[in-house]
């Protein structure tokens, strides 16, 4: 079965230093209704080391600054993941950010190859894994059923998606970025991108160093440790943080209801996990399954600010009554955007997760690690520490440049001290290899602080001087 491809536009690539976007068809964005976001095509090698060879196409948006008298340059943006849509970002980005920078930048987002709007790829499946990536827990279902499972669906990606996924990288997105620089005719960019983004911001700075203006990397996930071994790093966060969320149900019992100790709150949600293991837990019109139970306590690990609605939502599903708050618990495109595969987040992500290196292929590996880390971290080892497709990905090959290569211009890290998605071992490790970075920390339990509308006044303060100013702090801070 062929990819759905959207219609596209052919770029026809700027010589450095033309004007801005000059070269470019811009048209309205699918999916967006503000008119301010303008949307081009790139056309971009399918595999750069033959840029003769096929191409696909990343869909690009613009906000233009908001005083081109002071317009400095471009400042990049995509989607996190890998898997995320990064066309609509530069409106999200406007929300969180100084207008100061705004009238600075013209704000750029993208589709990463293969997402949505640029040239998306399918796995076949008929609708997109909770949380949009495949994970199977161990605790429900035997290791030789994971891997049978795991095993046909890496078949079906390879059924599908088979001509994509030896391209399917951080670094080749890193240089689609470059022809998008190229494209809108700047010599140099700047990059503001949290979580999987800021990686793949990290990618670009070590491949093209003379490129890189100013870039803020919200949350970078260490590209040294991509991806299993950082996986299997952030198991203590997760166990920390679910505590934590325990913790506030059972301060909270008389709301909830879930129990009146961390203990019980955690036998309760453990029940819970497990009936809807064997049937689905019917509340409303919804059936929910293990999978999507988990991926909402996920959202509360991740999120302190969101703890009051999971909590409401996971009260009414154990009581058997529709959620008053439902979260959107499996990606999917804005309305309006046409061509998109019922499953294109989800095999986004695998695809990059499994290709960018080389995964464990034996079964002993994964049944060790799940003897060790399953019983130190009983909630989440069983899930993170367990088989899935990648161990039988057709493409195996370590594709990341490592990070000591890195010789871009100091950038600015941005964390949260409690962060379990990407803890700030990350952003520290990417600050101190990037040579003159400076790390920002903020003391929450969140996730892309900056991006996730969780800074405060010194974190905004901080990156509003770097960007406009270029001027770093003078050393590591704690806001």
């Amino acid at each position: 079965m062929a990819a759905v491809v959207v219609a596209c536009l052919t770029l026809v690539v700027a010589p450095a230093g033309a004007a801005s976007g000059a070269t470019l068809a811009w048209r309205d964005c699918p999916g967006v209704d503000d008119p301010r976001l303008r949307c081009a095509t790139v056309r971009v090698p399918l595999d750069h080391a033959r840029p003769a060879g096929p191409t696909i196409d990343i869909m690009i948006s613009r906000l233009p600054a908001t005083d081109p008298a002071l317009r400095r340059g471009v400042l990049v943006t995509t989607g996190g993941g890998p898997g995320g849509a990064g066309v609509p970002e530069p409106l999200n980005l406007a929300t969180v950010v100084d207008p100061a920078v705004l009238a600075r930048y013209d704000i750029v987002g993208f589709d990463m190859r293969f997402v949505e709007r640029s040239t998306p790829i399918t796995c076949g499946q008929p609708e997109e894994e909770p949380g949009g990536y495949w994970v199977r827990t161990a605790t429900y279902q035997p290791l030789k059923d994971t891997a049978a499972e795991a095993r046909e669906y890496a078949r079906a990606c390879a059924r599908h998606a088979g001509w994509a996924l030896p391209f399917a990288t951080t670094a080749q997105a890193a240089r689609d970025m470059d022809a998008i620089r190229a494209g809108l005719g700047e010599r140099k960019l700047s990059f503001l991108g949290g979580s999987y983004a800021a990686m793949l911001g990290v990618a670009y700075g070590t491949l093209f160093p003379h490129r890189v203006d100013r870039f803020v990397l919200d949350s970078p996930v260490n590209y040294d440790l991509a991806w299993r071994p950082y996986e299997l790093r952030r198991l203590p966060a997760f166990e920390e943080n679910y505590a934590a969320f325990t913790g506030y149900l059972a301060d909270n019992d008389a709301a909830f209801g879930l129990g009146a100790t961390p203990v019980e709150v955690a036998e309760t949600l453990s029940r819970a996990f497990a009936e809807a293991a064997v049937e689905p837990i019917v509340a409303g019109d919804h059936a929910w399954t293990t999978g999507e139970l988990g991926s909402l306590t996920v959202i509360a690990t991740y999120f302190e600010q969101l703890w009051p609605v999971v909590a409401t939502d996971l009260a009414a599903i154990l009581a058997r009554t529709p959620p008053p708050i439902p979260l959107d618990l499996r990606p999917a495109p804005l309305p309006g955007t046409p061509g998109v595969p019922a499953d294109n987040h989800t095999a986004v992500n695998m695809a990059f997760r499994c290709g960018d290196d080389a995964w464990p292929r034996d079964l002993a590996t994964y049944r060790r690690d799940l003897t060790r880390l399953g019983t130190r971290y009983p909630v989440f080892g069983p899930s993170i520490a367990n088989l899935n497709p990648c161990a039988f990905w057709p493409v195996s090959q370590d594709n990341t440049p490592p990070l000591a290569g890195n010789r871009a211009p100091a950038a600015l890290v941005v964390a949260a001290l409690r962060d379990a998605s990407v803890p700030p071992a990350n952003s520290a490790a990417t600050a101190r290899a990037i040579t003159g970075s400076r790390l920002v920390t903020v003391d929450e339990q969140t996730h892309v602080p900056l991006l996730g509308g969780q800074a405060n006044a010194c974190l905004t303060g901080l990156v509003t001087a770097y960007l406009v100013q270029g001027r770093l702090p003078e050393q590591d801070t704690a806001c």
